[in-house]
């Protein structure tokens, strides 16, 4: 398990099955500042290139610049081909379905999971 742990949020990288785990809230400055995360999400695909959850189930709050990581990361995921991803969202926080929606628009493979 890698983790990348502070006071306002929590991202997990959990080997079996293969998910990134984020909680907390998310406004980090920048794709600079996104970039431990984006190398944690790299590392998921390493580990696994068949398939990855990523579960924003217990993530209040993504700002624009994390937002921005996600889609960028789900382009370069579509442009190698053969993954299967899953988010697993919540219905209870408002930002998750519009967000989800768009990364589905991107990937249009990407399935989603509003619990």
């Amino acid at each position: 398990m890698t983790q990348i742990k502070t006071e306002d949020y929590n991202v997990v990288l959990e080997q079996e099955p293969n998910a990134v785990i984020f909680s907390g809230s998310l406004r980090l400055n920048g794709m600079d500042e996104y970039a431990p995360i984006v190398d944690l999400l790299d590392q998921a695909v390493v580990q696994n290139s068949d398939n990855l959850i990523l579960n924003i189930e217990n993530l209040e709050f993504l700002n624009s610049s994390g937002i921005n990581m996600l889609s960028k990361f789900v382009i370069k995921m579509r442009q190698k081909g053969k993954i299967i991803i899953l988010v697993k969202g919540s219905q209870t926080i408002p930002w998750q379905a519009k967000s989800l929606k768009n990364l589905q628009r991107l990937m249009p493979s990407l399935e989603i999971e509003l619990v």
